[in-house]
């Protein structure tokens, strides 16, 4: 059983909105640092925005500031991706990551921060 299943991904036109999410199944991650990553053809995987489960704290690559907003639901473990004005630059696979150590995000960003990870979700933006 995959501890982080992502769903939401999708093919949409350049402005358009997709809403992503991340759900922890026989894990509980409410007082971790959990994230999204994304890796586009021919490209480095990058961290695109993280959060602490346990609070408010947010973290976002410049990149996406102001346009990706993530978010989080205890009740239902899981950790969304709210993504707005998309472009042709944000096609890539999508990951989710999860920290099982408690405590907030370092920043969040980077991939060393995390011990888990999702089968990932294809995201396709077009011109």
């Amino acid at each position: 059983q995959e501890p982080l299943v992502e769903s939401g991904g999708g093919s949409v036109q350049a402005g358009g909105s997709l809403t992503l999410s991340c759900a922890a199944s026989g894990y509980t991650f409410n007082r971790n640092c959990m994230g999204w990553f994304r890796r586009a053809l021919g490209k480095e995987r990058e961290g695109v925005a993280s959060i602490y489960t346990g609070g408010r704290s947010t973290y976002y690559a410049d990149a996406v500031k102001g346009r990706f907003t993530i978010s989080h639901d205890n009740s239902k473990n899981t950790v969304y991706l709210r993504m707005n004005s998309l472009k042709p630059e944000d096609t890539a696979m999508y990951y989710c990551a999860a920290d099982s150590s408690f405590g907030d995000c370092y920043s969040g960003l980077l991939p060393d921060e995390y011990n888990y990870w999702g089968q990932g979700t294809q995201v396709t933006v077009s011109s």
